[in-house]
């Protein structure tokens, strides 16, 4: 059940990544909302990523 769930927050960390760096460049999901919301959100979407990869990592 720990695997799937830091799987599933890497998978959600992408999801954002994703969404909110896709806005910053071309504006698609929310039209350029803030630029600040995104940077920020980028950093925060990077941070879920790397804790769920080092949790992974540690159950292996």
């Amino acid at each position: 059940m720990p695997k799937a769930l830091s799987i599933s927050g890497m998978v959600v960390a992408a999801l954002l990544v994703l969404m909110f760096g896709l806005d910053l460049a071309i504006g698609i999901p929310f039209d350029h909302a803030s630029t600040a919301m995104d940077i920020s959100l980028l950093i925060c979407a990077a941070l879920l990523g790397y804790m769920g990869w080092n949790t992974f990592r540690e159950q292996a």
